[in-house]
């Protein structure tokens, strides 16, 4: 006669790997993402030099901006509220929130157009052209979201790889006609390529008519989330800006050029953050007592991770660092250590937040951005100050050790007021 126990144990089982599947599938996704952004980073630091590739990076920056604008309000409550849902209702949710996605790369992208325009040279020009693209990359992002919500982390892996195969003729393209412009075209324009192909997978057409009332259902989170996603880009926003003014555009370059030697491990970070509110979700509908221990697991596991990426790029000798990012690679290479003192940082943090947004605290979960950003940008600037390029690496270094305490205090106190919420709502019953 089968036990209750020995019932259980295989449902257990089958369920790790359903999560390590979930999981690999994150991995590989942000796998082929990162190659790609890599790969223009590389290009355009190699063809066109640090100052270029400084200009390059405020357009990328500020891409994260308007990024994180659109996954405040469109695919953030959807990861929360629709992951595992019946296909009939995360359909008609993800229609819509795709529809937001898209409306605000269009209003978003007509205001860098009219700046770019208003602001004239490289910038000027390289912050118009990314005006351009900015609906098809925000589109193509929130398929991903999309399909991870819905546990189908294979579709979008493969939406990344069309990406990536579309960039590589864009890339020659780009790089024939040399210019900043070029490449955030090239980028970009890719990018529409896979948001296009995103709509055959899912058989799925963007809302916009729909984006009103997802905004308003939705917007106990979407504005919080909002507030603390551009709190968190807008810092690293202001920080490559005020880089740029205070050492020169080169040092946002160089910073971008160290950023890029964790590539991989980034890849690694972002990779899971597409799936761990989702995967924290499903933890706390399970077994809520287990939500810290995850969120503890996840967290830690990253900065170990980071720790270990950075030590090994320690050992990279000049001659192959040379060959992957040309002249940046000397002024990179110096600033390693705090660069990944500072992913270990933020991995740290992330593990809290993905428990905090699972739980719904999106009241802590904005207390503890706003907090972070603060003390990013004041270490980063401040650093800056103090010790050029090597003080502004050293202080976000410092502000995300900072940080990441306070993710896991307020962590923490949400877990312990679920539990109590739980003990209430059981008594009461």
């Amino acid at each position: 006669m089968t036990t209750e126990g020995e019932r259980t144990r295989p449902r257990a089982a089958s369920a790790r790997r359903a999560v390590v599947g979930r999981l690999s599938w994150g991995l590989a996704d942000q796998a082929a993402s990162s190659v790609s952004n890599f790969v223009v980073g590389v290009y355009v630091a190699r063809s066109l030099g640090v100052t270029a590739f400084g200009v390059f990076s405020l357009a990328w920056v500020t891409y994260g901006v308007v990024l994180n604008v659109s996954r405040g309000v469109a695919t953030d409550p959807l990861v929360v509220r629709f992951s595992g849902v019946p296909e009939a209702s995360w359909r008609g949710a993800v229609a819509r929130s795709s529809g937001v996605a898209l409306g605000v790369g269009a209003a978003l992208g007509a205001a860098s157009v009219a700046v770019g325009l208003a602001a004239g040279g490289p910038v000027g020009t390289a912050f118009a052209c990314l005006g351009v693209v900015l609906p098809g990359l925000l589109l193509q992002d929130a398929w991903r979201f999309a399909f991870f919500a819905a546990g189908a982390g294979r579709k979008a892996f493969v939406n990344d790889v069309v990406w990536g195969v579309a960039l590589v003729p864009a890339l020659v393209v780009a790089a024939r006609v040399g210019s900043v412009s070029a490449f955030v075209l090239a980028w970009g324009g890719s990018a529409a390529v896979a948001a296009a192909y995103g709509c055959v997978q899912s058989g799925i057409r963007p809302r916009p008519s729909g984006a009103r009332t997802w905004v308003r259902e939705h917007r106990d989170l979407g504005y919080r989330y909002l507030v603390e996603n551009v709190s968190n880009s807008g810092a690293s926003q202001l920080r490559a800006y005020g880089l740029g003014a205070i050492v020169g555009v080169g040092a946002v370059g160089v910073i971008r050029g160290a950023e890029l030697l964790l590539g991989p491990f980034l890849a690694l970070l972002m990779g899971l953050s597409l799936v761990t509110v989702a995967e924290a979700a499903r933890v706390l509908r399970r077994a809520p007592h287990r939500l810290g221990a995850f969120c503890l697991l996840l967290g830690g596991g990253q900065a170990v991770a980071a720790l270990l990426w950075g030590g090994a790029l320690l050992l990279v000798p000049d001659r192959l660092g040379e060959l992957v990012l040309g002249g940046v690679w000397g002024a990179a290479a110096a600033l390693v250590v705090p660069v990944t003192l500072g992913v270990a940082g933020a991995g740290l943090g992330t593990g809290a937040a993905a428990g905090l947004r699972a739980l719904g605290a999106a009241r802590r979960s904005l207390r503890s951005q706003l907090f972070a950003s603060a003390c990013y940008v004041a270490g980063g600037l401040g650093g800056a100050v103090l010790a050029g390029t090597a003080g502004s690496a050293w202080g976000v270094a410092a502000a995300t050790g900072c940080a990441s305490a306070v993710w896991w205090l307020h962590l923490r106190s949400a877990l312990r007021e679920h539990h109590q919420k739980t003990i209430r709502e059981v008594r009461t019953s």
